[in-house]
Formats: structure tokens, sequence, C-alpha cells
């Protein structure tokens, strides 16, 4: 007897982005149509912008349904109006995860007000201290180096980076594949004497826990794939999330330039078009299509801003494959045995694919 298929329920934003609320929901389509009956997609927003485009597409999948959202959060918004405005686009998607009406929240929207919310409605997994934003960095190895945090946390304590690396760990082993990821600490040098009062304190919790610790990690080693999940606290993470965006950009209009310099350089950029499509693709965000909140007692997905069909397509598809590998539940269990410091044991190897992790020294919030 052939196994039925899992559907996943996504809640997708379609309000508040830079990107026009049509773009948005361009990318769910995609992704509705590509996962047909493995998803179902929620587009949550004002239901007259909704049915304004649902009403000119051609085919719509039939994996699709509305929920209305009266309001929504501008990106000039502070954090809080993802709270206060109750029946916001960000709130009503939230909610309905909460209720169980959703498995999963993907929103490209003020990242500030998403953050607040989910925490506020969805709450946080038992021990965390506080959720933090992983992004995927791309290495010369093909496999990409997990990030946290890149902008949720600008100051962090030793414990908070600890359980940085624990999330990291869970989520880098179910969702690439990774046995017993390597976890590497972002400072100025590899050496244990390297670094600030936090990265002193924070090698001593990683060293004696049972994560895969290899030590101190530099700017450098980031996108040569040292580390398979590199922790770090969200002021430097984000300013690193940031340079890494503009990486693509510097490298076309450089290869631009050069192109135009003589007719040698032309021909040569015809030979290595294909190259430097590859190379492109390598640093576009929006293979990647957005980065999970984690620590939050649900699966939050944020998107950039500007994201194109691409991107939120994608994000839709991260989304599902974190309900199908139950990320939050996994990190809920590694937690409860470890993560808070009380408790000791192996964890559940036989779901996170890795070693156990020893707690370290309990620490207060």
């Amino acid at each position: 007897m052939q196994k039925s298929k899992r559907t996943t329920t996504v809640a997708l934003d379609v309000m508040g982005a830079d990107s026009t609320p049509e773009s948005i929901m361009s990318g769910g389509v995609e992704a509705a149509r590509e996962m047909d009956d493995r998803l179902k997609l929620v587009l949550v927003g004002k239901e007259e912008v909704i049915k304004d485009f649902t009403d000119r597409q051609k085919d719509l999948p039939e994996n699709i349904i509305v929920e209305n959202a009266d309001y929504a959060v501008a990106m000039s918004d502070a954090p809080t109006e993802g709270i206060r405005k109750r029946n916001s686009s960000i709130s009503v998607g939230l909610k309905m995860q909460k209720e169980g009406r959703a498995d999963a929240f993907v929103s490209a929207g003020n990242t500030g007000a998403i953050m607040a919310s989910s925490i506020v409605t969805l709450g946080k997994i038992e021990g965390v201290s506080r959720p933090a934003i992983a992004g995927l960095f791309p290495t010369v190895s093909g496999k990409p180096t997990l990030v946290l945090d890149v902008g949720a946390n600008v100051d962090c304590k030793p414990m908070h980076l600890y359980q940085f690396g624990v999330m990291g760990s869970i989520y880098a082993s179910l969702m690439t594949g990774r046995t017993s990821p390597r976890v590497g600490l972002l400072s100025i040098g590899e050496e244990k004497s390297k670094g600030n009062e936090q990265t002193f304190q924070t090698w001593e919790l990683l060293k004696n826990s049972g994560l895969n610790f290899i030590g101190n990690v530099e700017g450098r080693d980031v996108l040569h794939g040292k580390a398979d999940v590199i922790i770090i606290d969200g002021f430097v993470g984000n300013i690193l999330l940031k340079f890494a965006e503009s990486v693509e950009g510097f490298l076309t209009k450089k290869i631009r330039h050069q192109v135009q310099t003589n007719i040698f350089s032309r021909m040569g950029a015809i030979l290595m078009m294909p190259f430097l499509s590859r190379l492109r693709k390598t640093f576009d965000y929006t293979e990647s299509g957005g980065a999970p909140l984690l620590g939050v007692d649900g699966i939050c997905i944020i998107c950039h801003g500007t994201s194109s069909p691409k991107a939120i397509k994608n994000g839709v598809f991260v989304a599902s494959q974190m309900h199908l590998h139950n990320i939050s539940e996994n990190i809920r269990k590694e937690m409860a045995l470890n993560g808070n410091g009380i408790k000791n044991g192996q964890g559940n190897k036989s779901e996170n694919n890795r070693t156990g992790i020893t707690p370290p020294i309990p620490s207060s919030d």
C-alpha cells in the first residue's frame, strides 16, 4: 500500500513588503503549482487585493485559499505595531498557526514586527532564552554554512550563543543532511586567546558541550565552508549578512565594467558566460528563499523585503521542509534535555542525526 503524502499548510503574508502584493502572491502560486497536494497555501491579506489578483489568474491551483486581514504593518512601523494591529496580515497569519489552522508562516514584511509578533503569539520553545534568525551563506564546497544570529539579537550573553549553537546544529543536521555538524564561533582569530569577554566565555561553554565544536573561526572562513554552523550575536551577524548580499551586485558591476573595456574582454566574457551565471546564482539570496526564526514555538520564515516571486516560492518550500522534519519539536526535545543547562543526556540521536549535547553550566537570561 502506497504511503500517503503529508500536506503542509503555509500561511503566506502578502502585505507590507517592499515588493508588491502581486509579486508575493505570484511566488506563492508558483509554489502551490509545483507542490500540488503536498501544500495548502493560505494567502493572508486584504481580501479585495487578493481577489483582484486571483481573478486574473488562469488555472489557479485548487490548493489555495484566502484569509482576510484588514491591515498591513508598514516597513516604517515600529516592531510593536505587529502586536498592536491584531488584524494585520502578520498577526492573522501567526494566529492561524497558533490555532492549528496552519503549520508555518512566511512573510517578507517588517522583520521587527514579525519577530515581536512571533514571540508573543507563538511563544518561545521551552528552554530557549532568545530566538535567532538563521541565514545560509554559500561556500566554495557548494554546501552552505548556517550562520546565526543574523539580526534578531543585538546583545547576547554566552548562554544565548550556546543555545544558537544547539538550534543551528539541529537545523543543519535535519535540513542539510549534515552528520554531527561542525560548529564554529566567529571571532577575530582562531586562537582561544583572540576575541572579547563574550567570545571567551562562549568558547568555554561550547568546548564543554557535546556539540562538534571546532573552535573559533574568522570572517574569511565563512565562505570557505570551514564550519557547518557559525554562531555570533545579531549585531555582527547582520553586518555579515548585508555584506554577503552586496557581493553579487559588486561582482556583476565589476565584470560588466571589464567587459566594456575592450573586445578581448567581451570575447572572454562570452566564453565564461556559463561560469558567470553559476557564480551569480551562488550569491543570489532568492535561492535560499528566506531565513528561519529558530526558537519560536512554530515555524516562521522571514523573507527579504524586496523578495521576487522566486524567493517567495523557495521560502514556502523551506517552511514546508521544516514542517516535514519537525524542526521545532526536535529543538524542543534537545532543549529539554540539554539546552537550559539543567539536565544531562545524549538527546535523540535517531531524530537529529548527530551526537548528543552535554549541557554547560546553568546561566540566567
